[in-house]
């Protein structure tokens, strides 16, 4: 593992947790919209991660490798692996018959979004850019830490 890899190791994590709240904000934003530009009731985004670089494929391979290439299992990040529509969770039918989008019995069907759920995912995808940015921080102390060591 280089001196630099730590810095992109905690880049990555910090560039994905970004954009995840990225997305958590267009859930919020779009929290009451009935109508789409495709004409269709918004549905929550969720977004998905994975493990940046080679795949080791089980436990046991992984156990098996010489000591001198384990350091191949440190990661290389993460990244953003795909960005789906949530169509677990049902979506929210309110009765209001006023509403240009009420269907023939008065229901306005909403978007699937609990503003609760997404200030929870707010919140840990906060945290977790936190601990990255500490991380990063705390790689590029040992860094300095290791260049003025090797000025004296």
């Amino acid at each position: 593992m280089g001196m630099f890899d730590a810095f992109d190791i905690s880049a990555t994590g910090m560039t994905a947790q970004r954009y995840r709240m990225d997305i958590i904000s267009e859930n919020v934003a779009n929290a009451n919209t009935t109508r789409t530009e495709d004409g269709g009731i918004y549905r929550r985004k969720v977004v998905t991660f994975e493990a940046k670089g080679d795949r080791i494929p089980s436990f046991q391979s992984f156990l098996s490798q010489s000591r001198s290439s384990l350091s191949r299992g440190v990661g290389e990040g993460v990244r953003i692996s795909s960005i789906a529509q949530d169509y677990t969770t049902e979506m929210n039918k309110v009765y209001d018959p006023s509403h240009p989008d009420a269907d023939e019995n008065g229901y306005v069907y909403y978007p699937n979004v609990n503003t609760i759920t997404e200030m929870t995912n707010l919140i840990d995808a906060t945290r977790g850019y936190e601990a990255n940015a500490t991380a990063f921080n705390a790689s590029k102390s040992m860094a300095m830490k290791g260049l003025d060591i090797g000025q004296s």
